[in-house]
């Protein structure tokens, strides 16, 4: 069964007490979760930001970017692209402050 709870730091759906399903959790340090959660990790789409402007859209696994995401930092760089167990792995594309393409294989 599932249940919608709201705790202090995170509201969304409860499966067998797991976090599961669709869910926000935001961290002390003011870091911020909304997206699919799977047995307490973030798994499936979501988005991450971070108190400093940083933020990630894409896809999880098992707590770890993984998948197609786009990561922007508050400077005006990104980077689109493939992921892999966290890190930048596989085609994508990486924009400089200056707007320079970089495409290739991270």
């Amino acid at each position: 069964m599932f249940k919608w709870i709201d705790k202090s730091n995170y509201m969304g759906l409860f499966h067998n007490n797991s976090i599961h399903g669709k869910g926000t959790y935001v961290w002390s340090d003011g870091r911020k979760y909304v997206g699919d959660w799977k047995l307490n990790k973030m798994h499936g789409n979501g988005v991450f930001t971070w108190r400093d402007g940083r933020r990630y859209t894409g896809e999880y696994r098992d707590d770890k970017k993984h998948g197609y995401g786009e990561f922007f930092w508050p400077d005006g760089r990104y980077y689109k692209g493939e992921w892999k167990n966290g890190k930048q792995s596989g085609k994508g594309k990486y924009i400089t402050m200056q707007g320079i393409e970089r495409m290739g294989e991270w």
